[in-house]
């Protein structure tokens, strides 16, 4: 019995008549979370969880018709029992696990295992079909623990304060950003860009304490930032706006650079591998957590994980889809 269809809207589910992180317009959305890759204009009514709905009208909308829904909370769609699971990306990021008469199927969304301190945990789901994301499918991906990424990126501000830079840290609006404003608190103040601050007002609003920070428009001046941190998103990478900011070094906070020589390529002055997405260990334990028969592998490495699985002992098979470009403010090597 075959629940979910891929199609050239989206993940589309059969009985359901529904539609799973859809890149073209349809009549009803279910959203994993707030990304612009999975969240996308032009359909009619969104269901996600009730801490993406603020997210959904900052970026999409304040008139798109949309449902909350919580985490574990079911509730059924023509017949189809559907609930969401934390998947640990991003605040408000769910795993949408769906069952129809007795088949059980997940969709994963962008998900990662590591406690962030902002995100709801991952949570495994048991299922029969498991489709998963695997952005850092490949060995080479594994992540320093939270704490360790943290020192590293308060020491580089602390070097660049005495000899008397300013430390600038490019991350995505939603979900990077408040990471490396945890990372960095109590060092200096802290400034973030305008659209970091709208979506740092969507935290707040759910209850989620974030450190002091000041809003920076770059239509004025910015002397008075000198030796602080200032938090930027990926599209003010070589541009003029960035020579506002005097002493300037600036950092990309990304899973890629964990990759020698990813820094330079982007003629940064320091790289921190700061990701929401799992690492190749992360992504195999949570397959192997579901207990899943099949699993659908999407954007990333694709071909790599999908074949580490099917030789052991997963059967595994690679889609093509949309997904990857996490934001319309990145540039399209997806820092």
């Amino acid at each position: 019995m075959q629940i979910l269809n891929f199609t050239d809207k989206g993940i589309y589910c059969i009985p359901g008549k529904f539609y799973i992180d859809p890149w073209k317009p349809v009549d009803y959305a279910l959203i994993t979370h707030g990304h612009a890759d999975h969240a996308r204009w032009g359909m009619k009514k969104y269901l996600c969880h009730h801490l993406t709905v603020p997210i959904l009208h900052i970026r999409i909308g304040a008139d798109i018709q949309v449902q909350g829904i919580g985490y574990n909370e079911p509730i059924n769609i023509n017949g189809v029992k559907v609930s969401f699971h934390p998947a640990g990306h991003i605040i408000g990021s769910a795993q949408i696990r769906m069952e129809y008469k007795g088949k059980v199927v997940v969709v994963s969304g962008d998900y990662k295992l590591q406690n962030d301190g902002l995100s709801t945990v991952f949570e495994p789901v048991k299922c029969h079909e498991f489709v998963t994301e695997s952005t850092f499918g490949l060995p080479i991906y594994k992540w320093a623990s939270t704490e360790k990424l943290n020192e590293s990126m308060q020491n580089w501000v602390l070097h660049n304060q005495e000899i008397g830079k300013t430390s600038v840290f490019v991350g995505y609006s939603l979900g990077k950003a408040q990471r490396i404003l945890n990372a960095v608190n109590g060092i200096a103040p802290i400034y973030t860009h305008y659209s970091i601050t709208k979506l740092n007002q969507a935290y707040e609003n759910a209850g989620i304490q974030l450190p002091h920070y000041e809003s920076l428009d770059f239509r004025e001046t910015v002397q008075h930032v000198n030796k602080g941190i200032v938090i930027v998103p990926p599209s003010l990478v070589d541009t003029n706006v960035l020579k506002k900011i005097p002493n300037m070094v600036y950092a990309i906070c990304s899973g890629w650079m964990q990759v020698r020589g990813a820094r330079r390529w982007r003629s940064a002055d320091a790289g921190f591998a700061v990701s929401d997405h799992a690492d190749w260990d992360d992504l195999l334990k949570a397959v192997k957590e579901t207990n899943a028969e099949k699993v659908y592998v999407t954007h990333g490495q694709t071909a790599v994980f999908a074949k580490y699985l099917n030789e052991n002992g997963i059967e595994a098979v690679e889609l093509h889809t949309a997904f990857g470009n996490e934001e319309d403010e990145s540039t399209p090597e997806s820092l």
